[in-house]
């Protein structure tokens, strides 16, 4: 089972990334400078507040230095497909949704490798294992930008195949993500039974937290409630197989997953019980 996580997750990250370029348009690229205000607001609250919010949880819960490196990796994830689909089921504004996830993403191969030396910098001192950055941002320009722009390609130039397995590969996702969490927990079992009551309380906080900041800085910059609920949805939900993968990639691990992967890992199943219930009840008020 080690081995098919470390073996699957760049291929499945990289199926992940494709589905979202799938539903790209070349346009939802133009939307950003259209949607101006509000796209900075959501920009701003993924980018900055979110990182923000982790670092305040995982100083004030005293998490262990590697697994608080993790926690911090997570924060600089982007939504991914999830987002979007959430989003849309919310009644958000899904352009809005696309845009942020589409550019947030790109902009990953250099917000996550700076980070990720930040953080494990701080956390970890001494004990910090050598960062890359050069390498992790071809990495993550391999797993992540690469098939986004192949989906974006697809797309413009094979519309009509784009739409016909648009949504089939958006669900793929979704199902990849659900089996690799799974198979990471299962592989790492103790390890994550030995951390579930800190972690996972640390975890939910920052859920709760990074929804409610999303839905309050929205709110409070005076966008449509539609916008409102994306940008709630955009700052509380991460992509939990891009986590689980860059701790793969800075720690070398290649069989199963150390202890940076498993933030990650837990949240993949916290943060559906954490953002349905929200979720459900910005679906109902219009």
């Amino acid at each position: 089972m080690s081995s098919m996580i470390s073996m699957g997750l760049p291929l499945s990250l990289a199926i992940i990334m494709l589905s979202l370029g799938i539903g790209l348009e070349v346009s939802d690229f133009r939307r950003v400078a259209l949607s101006g205000y509000a796209f900075v607001i959501g920009a701003v609250s993924q980018v900055i507040l979110l990182p923000l919010a982790a670092f305040g949880i995982a100083s004030l819960c005293n998490l262990p230095p590697e697994i608080a490196v993790g926690f911090m990796l997570l924060s600089f994830c982007p939504g991914g497909v999830t987002s979007n689909i959430l989003s849309k089921w919310a009644g958000g504004d899904v352009a809005l949704s696309i845009s942020l996830t589409a550019v947030i993403s790109l902009l990953s191969i250099l917000t996550v490798p700076v980070f990720s030396t930040l953080a494990i910098t701080y956390f970890m001192g001494a004990d910090a294992p050598p960062v890359n950055v050069t390498a992790l941002a071809v990495s993550m320009f391999l797993i992540t930008t690469l098939p986004v722009a192949v989906g974006v390609t697809i797309r413009q130039y094979y519309r009509g195949i784009a739409i016909a397995i648009e949504q089939a590969l958006s669900y793929l996702a979704l199902i990849i993500v659900a089996v690799i969490v799974a198979a990471a927990l299962a592989a790492n079992w103790s390890l994550f039974i030995d951390n579930l009551n800190q972690l996972g309380g640390a975890l939910i906080a920052l859920n709760v937290a990074l929804l409610l900041i999303g839905l309050g800085v929205a709110y409070g910059a005076g966008l449509s409630w539609p916008q409102v609920k994306t940008i709630s949805i955009e700052t509380g939900i991460q992509n939990s197989t891009l986590g689980i993968t860059v701790a793969g990639l800075l720690t070398g691990v290649t069989q199963g997953f150390s202890a940076m992967a498993l933030p990650s890992a837990v949240y993949g199943i916290t943060m559906y019980a954490v953002a349905l219930p929200l979720i459900l009840w910005m679906r109902g008020r219009r």
